[in-house]
């Protein structure tokens, strides 16, 4: 299977995101980018901070402008970082909150790194909590 056209707008979306992390403690950049179902593109990066648990996530960083934007159904998310980590369980639930079935990808800051995915987010959070209101 030929990966999917989008891959290469959403990598380097995260990566331009990643660029712009605030992260004087860690040095550990990471950048995210949610495609919408609109094929919109929204971007997010880690903010840290001196307290650490009031540090923000890129994927959650994402998630809050694309609820400022009314962008509510997504297609996929491209996560970038130093190493290529997965995104943490928080993050996992938020975006479980949003997109239970969204599309994960993950990569390294460097554009020759390997990518992985796509990775069904219901597979990364199985049981995720889910209310009815």
């Amino acid at each position: 299977m030929s990966p999917p056209d989008y891959l290469p707008e959403i990598f380097d979306a995260a990566r331009r995101a990643a660029s712009r992390a605030y992260a004087p403690y860690s040095k550990f950049h990471v950048g995210a980018a949610i495609l919408t179902r609109t094929d919109k593109i929204i971007i997010g990066c880690n903010v840290e901070n001196s307290s650490f648990g009031l540090t923000i996530c890129a994927e959650r960083s994402a998630v809050v402008q694309a609820v400022v934007q009314n962008e509510l159904e997504w297609r996929a998310i491209a996560i970038v970082s130093p190493t290529g980590v997965t995104p943490c369980g928080a993050c996992r639930q938020v975006l479980a909150e949003f997109a239970p079935q969204l599309e994960v990808w993950f990569g390294y800051l460097d554009p020759n790194g390997p990518i992985t995915g796509p990775v069904p987010l219901d597979v990364m959070l199985p049981g995720a909590m889910k209310f009815q209101v």
